[in-house]
Parts: structure tokens; C-alpha cells; sequence
């Protein structure tokens, strides 16, 4: 992809020579600092490289007292960004080479303090951004530790870290063979994130049906596991130095599915439950050598004891920042940039619980939307502290295969977490999606198609692994 250049005043350009394949740039530089320029290079007390992070985000940098340089796709770019970004540059950040030189030309006219992304798509290329230009921060052996699950599995099975059965890339007879030896069966991609491609065999007789599935889905690089029964969880946690604090431990519902339909915090298990889970995650954070920044483990406690899912060097996703904003005080997504900005990340912010907070998430039945109710209803209910409905009157709906395609979702408080889970869920059940099936007129001109990984990524111009076939600059 490629955009023109934009200079704002005293702007210095910045030469094609820096741009790689499908590179364009957009740079913003505030004019009271052309005397600095003229003498060198500039040093900021706190110039942070934001990879493809939504407004939201970035805008949170104004509370560290720190500059932010931006880079993002330009199919994503969103132009309410620009008063928040001292540099802007719209580049394709998993075409790597691309992303290398633009990152390199920004530090040298202004030396990078770190990089840092919320965004899943960004995580590899930010830990291989860390290491070209030799900041602290993400190192990119941590970063694809924790986006490989493959990786990670390898490691923690070989370190003896809540070890679980694995194969990657099995033909139909092994995955029959797995089944067999092991029982029920979890097949997913070995990168990606919000369960998309995730599905779940439960004995011999799913096999043919899971894998003519893998075919149809063009899965690609895939890994089976034993699947692991008992509570869902997810440990938000923030690391300074190779320190790790655990903020939350949250609780999860899937009603009985693969993807994630709520959370709430605190998660109501015993104090020996909750050391097993800390104990657990801070083991495999040291493994990974994650050092600065939020991270979010997802956690099953079977009856053997805490096995990880999956970890991401993030903090977690479907708003459960908030969630733990709610309850402990502290916002990672804010302590993420006050690691170079002022004040340290959790001083002063972070408390003991203060109640509970949950999320609910809305789904439909696949098909056009024919009306929506019962929000108002939804928002006059004590303790409701947010109702959004993501689709409207003549939206299609399509089959629920990850978190993208839940309709919306109800954010409540209370003072417990089994009375905030009962809320969320009581809320949500106001809200009434309706809808009807597809017909041949449908006004989705993609859903004659049948689904492949590929295709659901299309409209995010997202891919799983930016460094697959491709050569990183120098």
C-alpha cells in the first residue's frame, strides 16, 4: 500500500531512500523545535513509536507527558488521530522491510525511547522493531514466544511448565491418533487471537468433519491440543524490569462454546486457586523474558492444576482493561506509556478491589437484522454502566466464529462477582437482536462465499505472520 507524504511545518522530509515497498508517509513535527534540529539529533525525555493503535489509545499518551510517533496502515489510518501525534507515518507495518526502514529514519531524527502496540497484528514487528533499533522494551523472541503457540507450548512442555499434549501441522491419521491417545481435542491456528479458527473435536467421530473443515477453512499452519476442562481465566498483569505485577485474575464464559460471550473481575475462586494461577503465570513470564509492559494469559484450572491457553504481551482485549480500571484503579493501556513517561506505571494507581465489574457480549442468530430492542430497557437497570450495540437495521449477521462477529455487549458493576456475572447476563437478556435468514437478495455480496481464514481477514488487511516468506531489512 502507498500514500502520499504529508509535511506539517518545520517538518524535515524524509527520504524515499527510507521508504520500502508500498511505504508512504505522513509526518507531523511541532515548529518550536527547528532550533533543536539545526543543532543534531533531538533528545526527548519520552518519544514513544505507537504501532497501529485505534484514537482511544493513543490519546492516552497526554497523560505520560510524552511524544507520540505513529505509524499505522494507511486502509486503517483514521485522520481524528493527527492532533494526538507529534510524527505520523502510514505504512503497511507487516510488510516488514517497509516497516524497518520507516522505523530507523524516524529514530534518526529523533531518537525512539520505546515502541509500544496494543494491536495483535503489530505485536511480532514491534519486538522485531525493538531489537533493530536496540531500545528497551519487547524483545522480538518474547513477542513470537508468546504469538507462537506453538513456540510457547514447545517451551513450557521442555521447562516443565503446566505441561499439555501438542502436535502442529498433523495429517488426518494423526490427528485420529491424537484423539485416540488423548480424548477430546482442541485444533486452532499457531498465531492469531480471538478465537478465530478454533474448533473442538470431541471424540474419534468429529475428526473427518474437523478436518475436512481445516481443508475447506485453508487453515494453514495449525496446532491440536488436549483440550483442557475447567474454569476459563485470564491474568492481566504488568511487568517492570522482569518484575510482574498481578492486577486481576478474570473470570470467563464461553456457555459452552469457543468463543468468549463474558468476563468478569475479580474471578470468584479460593486464595489457593488464585496462587496457583500467580504462581503459574509469573513462571511463564520469566521463561519468555517478557520485561516491560502489560500481558494478558489466558488460564484453564483443570483438576491436574493451572495450564496456560495462550499468552499475548497486551494488555487483554474485549474491554476488560476497563474492567480492571473499574475494580483495581489502574489502566494498563495508560501505564504501558508511563514507562517512559512520568510517574512510574503503578504507583498511586493501583488498590485493592473495589467491587466487581463484568461484561456481557450480544449474539444473533445468523442473518439481516430486522430490528433491535429493548436498550432502553437495558440502560434504565441499576448498576448497568455501558449498552452498545454494534449492528442496526439491515446489517448481516453472520455465523459466530470469533469475537468480531458478537453484535455488541452490556458492561456492568456491583459489589460481587457472582452478582455482576447474574447482572451482565440479566442485562443483556433486555436487548433482543432480531433477524432473518439470508436470502438471494442478500445485501452482502461476500456471503455466497464460503469462509476462508484469508477472507475474514480481508476487510482488517490483517495477516497472522508478517515475517512468513518475507526478508527483514538489515
Amino acid at each position: 500500500m502507498q500514500a502520499g507524504a504529508l509535511r506539517g511545518p518545520g517538518c524535515p522530509p524524509i527520504s524515499p531512500d527510507h521508504w520500502g515497498d508500498g511505504c508512504g508517509c505522513a509526518s507531523l513535527t511541532n515548529g518550536s523545535e527547528e532550533s533543536d534540529r539545526k543543532r543534531g539529533m533531538i533528545v526527548l525525555p519520552g518519544r514513544v513509536l505507537v504501532i497501529g493503535d485505534s484514537i482511544r489509545l493513543v490519546s492516552k499518551a497526554k497523560s505520560a507527558g510524552i511524544d507520540v510517533v505513529y505509524i499505522q496502515k494507511p486502509s486503517q489510518f483514521d485522520p481524528a488521530l493527527i492532533p494526538h501525534c507529534q510524527q505520523l507515518a502510514l505504512v503497511d507495518y507487516q510488510h516488514v522491510p517497509s516497516a524497518a526502514a520507516m522505523a530507523a529514519a524516524l529514530h534518526r531524527i529523533a531518537p525512539i525511547t520505546r515502541i509500544v502496540t496494543q494491536t495483535e497484528a503489530a505485536q511480532l514487528v514491534a519486538g522485531h522493531l525493538t531489537d533493530t533499533l536496540g531500545i528497551p522494551g519487547t524483545s522480538e523472541r518474547c513477542a513470537r514466544l508468546l504469538h507462537d503457540k506453538s513456540a510457547m507450548r514447545a517451551l513450557l512442555n521442555e521447562q516443565g511448565i503446566g505441561p499439555v499434549p501438542y502436535a502442529v501441522n498433523p495429517t488426518h491419521a494423526q490427528l485420529r491418533e491424537f484423539v485416540v491417545s488423548h480424548g477430546a481435542a482442541i485444533v486452532k491456528p499457531t498465531k492469531g487471537s480471538g478465537s478465530l479458527g478454533v474448533r473442538r473435536i470431541e471424540s474419534v467421530e468429529d475428526v473427518d468433519e474437523v478436518w475436512a473443515w481445516c481443508q475447506s477453512f485453508e487453515l494453514g499452519e495449525f496446532q491440536v491440543e488436549k483440550h483442557l476442562v475447567g474454569p476459563e481465566l485470564s491474568v492481566e498483569a504488568f511487568s517492570e524490569s522482569g518484575r510482574h505485577t498481578i492486577i486481576a485474575v478474570t473470570a470467563k464464559d464461553t456457555d459452552g462454546g469457543t468463543v468468549e460471550l463474558g468476563h468478569v473481575i475479580p474471578a470468584p475462586l479460593a486464595e489457593d486457586q488464585l496462587d496457583q494461577i500467580r504462581e503459574l503465570t509469573v513462571r511463564l513470564l520469566d521463561a519468555v523474558g517478557l520485561e516491560d509492559g502489560p500481558s494478558h494469559t489466558e488460564i484453564i484450572l483443570t483438576a491436574e492444576g493451572p495450564r496456560v491457553v495462550e499468552s499475548h504481551t497486551r494488555r487483554g482485549g474485549d474491554r476488560i482493561n476497563d474492567l480492571v480500571r473499574m475494580v483495581y484503579g489502574v489502566d494498563m493501556e495508560e501505564a504501558t506509556y508511563r514507562l517512559v513517561g512520568e510517574g512510574a506505571p503503578l504507583d498511586g494507581h493501583l488498590h485493592p478491589a473495589r467491587g466487581a465489574a463484568a461484561i456481557r457480549f450480544l449474539t444473533a442468530a445468523p442473518g439481516v437484522v430486522t430490528s433491535v430492542t429493548g436498550l432502553d430497557a437495558a440502560r434504565a437497570v441499576d448498576g448497568v454502566v455501558e449498552v452498545s450495540v454494534s449492528v442496526e437495521a439491515g446489517s448481516v449477521v453472520p455465523e459466530l466464529r470469533w469475537s468480531d462477529d458478537r453484535c455488541g455487549h452490556v458492561i456492568v458493576r456491583a459489589d460481587d462477582a457472582d452478582t455482576a456475572a447474574r447482572l451482565a447476563r440479566t442485562v443483556a437478556g433486555h436487548i433482543s437482536i432480531n433477524t432473518e435468514p439470508v436470502t438471494g437478495d442478500c445485501p452482502d455480496p461476500d456471503a455466497s462465499e464460503p469462509d476462508t481464514l484469508s477472507s475474514v481477514l480481508r476487510p482488517y488487511d490483517e495477516v497472522f505472520d508478517p515475517f512468513h516468506g518475507a526478508v527483514t531489512a538489515p
